[in-house]
């Protein structure tokens, strides 16, 4: 499967691992999450509060990056780290 190659309009080729690896280091988003959720996606966090909702901070590939209780928290962690935010519909 590593090797599979995806042609676009364009003529391009690209491999699935490149297209995987679109946007790491530049491109983010940010999810809203419960804090059931974020306890399963950041367990060595200890003692997140029950019932609220986080967001968290994701790479291109969906590695979480950061955790926080706001989204403007979230997007300061980005724009820190030179990121540009992607929006998720």
């Amino acid at each position: 499967m590593e090797n599979e190659m995806k042609e676009f309009e364009s003529g391009t080729v690209m491999s699935l691992v490149e297209l995987a690896h679109l946007g790491d280091g530049q491109v983010a988003y940010i999810k809203e999450m419960t804090s059931d959720e974020a306890e399963e996606m950041f367990p060595s966090i200890e003692g997140i509060p029950v019932g609220i909702n986080l967001f968290a901070l994701h790479g291109a590939d969906g590695t979480p990056l950061a955790l926080t209780d706001s989204r403007s928290a979230a997007l300061a962690h980005a724009i820190e780290d030179d990121l540009e935010v992607a929006s998720l519909h």
